[in-house]
């Protein structure tokens, strides 16, 4: 497991253990009784066939995630600008997160890199990336900077414990102690457990994965952020 990201590999779910060094092993309590990914209808509709940032069309997106075999690499890479991509059969949790969003035509690499080349002292500078500037290979690729992105141009949403307040094309990050954090995005997919609760696409240790793992987790933000989409009403948290 790299140290770029220091996102830790599952290879089961359980109860949290132990912190040792640079390798956090996190656990999800109860997962392993969690919805099994079964073969999801992405058919689209009309609205997420349109050329404009929807909540659906972000859904659609990170369902068709699920059809792409992905190893969990976290390793530095550098990449092209803009546009840049690790390449495809590897990724991170934020890959999951850039990838759904190209796919609406949206290049958070090229987006993240010209805010924080602006507002640089607006974003986290963790002691353990030790930047002076910032680097369109990798801040796109942390959670800790989507978070601020997130928050700076689209709209930071209220923690709550309340299924019903995590909709379709929400995005949501989770605490895996320490400084480590992990993102998702909410699809239109319920729980059979809870069909008030939506299912989450994300990538925590072995590829793109649709689980019930909104609550699994302690949730450190919610966000939702659909530029150029002038419909849509952002209410943010106070």
């Amino acid at each position: 497991m790299s140290s770029i990201f220091a996102i830790p590999r599952l290879s089961t779910w359980g109860f949290p253990v132990i912190l040792t060094g640079a390798m956090l092993l996190v656990s999800l309590a109860g997962c392993s009784t969690q919805q099994a990914a079964e073969p999801v209808d992405v058919k689209r509709s009309a609205a997420a066939r349109s050329n404009v940032a929807t909540p659906e069309r972000l859904s659609y997106a990170a369902l068709d995630r699920l059809r792409h075999r992905v190893v969990y690499d976290g390793r530095y890479i550098p990449i092209s600008y803009p546009n840049g991509d690790v390449p495809s059969n590897v990724g991170v949790c934020t890959d999951t997160v850039i990838r759904s969003y190209r796919k609406l035509g949206i290049d958070l690499q090229r987006l993240v890199h010209e805010d924080m080349s602006r507002n640089f002292h607006a974003y986290p500078n963790l002691t353990k990336w030790g930047l002076s500037r910032p680097d369109p290979n990798i801040d796109h690729r942390r959670v800790h900077n989507l978070k601020a992105f997130f928050t700076r141009h689209g709209a930071r949403l209220p923690v709550t414990g309340n299924p019903a307040d995590y909709r379709p094309g929400d995005l949501v990050t989770w605490s895996l102690g320490g400084d480590q954090e992990h993102i998702g995005i909410v699809v239109n997919r319920k729980s059979s457990a809870d069909p008030s609760r939506h299912l989450i696409v994300h990538n925590i240790d072995s590829g793109d994965k649709i689980e019930d793992v909104l609550f699994q987790m302690p949730i450190t933000g919610h966000y939702r952020y659909f530029p150029g989409n002038a419909r849509l009403k952002y209410v943010s948290a106070n």
